[in-house]
């Protein structure tokens, strides 16, 4: 880990890990340290790279090409996890990076500061944790992280939106992270239904805890749009339209949205 204690040298730091485990370990060491009031917050950050380090493996693909197998057998089980760790290995980085591109954006309030990164940080220790639960849950099936070819979709969006802040607020959260919220319980259902409950309860804690990511989206893109003088609603629709490539694909998951803040007048119109 950097010596330092400047939380965006040390959100860098976690993104400069290829080892995806040593990425979640540093994930987690970092978020310790600015709970326990050991960090600052620069008032300029230094250029983040567009690509945050990644393994030699998975090799990354079209997303037409990731492999789809059934849930009746281990392998599709394994196929399905593995997906799901690719994203919460995604998701690590992509809250580090609001950490290390962002904290001194001067569109959030200098008295918010503080609370911009506790936010993130602890999304992006969530997102350690989950991409644990999934790891673990894959080598008792008798896979492992790496094992299989994966998509860039992910982080294809957060290149997109590495200019803004308030684009990078409306696709990660309001749009990737949501659509989570849309399809996850369908997952569950169906790994419940071919007996894997032990693999449904790792969605579970996974879903539960991405209704609050959502929802600190969006509290900070209601704060950016305040200070920008701009309606929430319409200027996210306006930001999807320029920075996200193509329509929201229903059907939504309205209560769990709701749950978040994210009220249709947000989303309705985008399908």
């Amino acid at each position: 880990m950097a010596d330092t204690t400047d939380i965006t040298a040390l959100a860098r730091a976690v993104l400069e890990t290829a080892d995806p485990h040593e990425k979640a370990k540093q994930a987690h060491a970092v978020a310790a340290l600015w709970r326990g009031g050991a960090c600052t917050i620069p008032e300029t950050a230094k250029p983040v790279a567009d690509r945050p380090a990644r393994p030699t493996r998975p090799e990354l693909v079209a997303p037409g090409d990731v492999p789809r197998r059934r849930l009746n057998g281990p392998a599709g089980r394994i196929a399905l996890l593995h997906a799901v760790a690719h994203i919460e290995l995604n998701a690590v980085d992509l809250a580090f990076d609001l950490v290390a591109r962002f904290a001194a954006d001067k569109a959030i309030a200098d008295e918010r500061r503080h609370d911009f990164v506790s936010d993130w940080i602890s999304v992006g220790d969530d997102e350690a944790r989950h991409f644990r639960l999934i790891s673990d849950r894959l080598a008792k099936l008798g896979g492992a992280y790496g094992d299989m070819p994966a998509h860039d979709g992910l982080w294809d969006a957060a290149t997109a939106t590495r200019e803004s802040l308030a684009a990078r607020i409306a696709i990660a959260p309001m749009v990737l992270e949501a659509r989570g919220l849309d399809v996850t319980p369908g997952m569950i259902d169906r790994l419940v239904s071919v007996g894997d409950t032990d693999s449904a309860d790792c969605l579970r804690v996974i879903y539960t805890e991405e209704i609050a990511h959502v929802a600190a989206g969006v509290r900070w893109f209601r704060h950016l749009a305040a200070r920008a003088g701009k309606d929430p609603a319409n200027w996210f629709k306006s930001l999807v339209h320029k920075h996200y490539g193509g329509a929201l694909k229903p059907p939504f998951n309205d209560e769990a949205r709701a749950s978040a803040e994210l009220f249709p007048e947000f989303y309705q119109s985008l399908t």
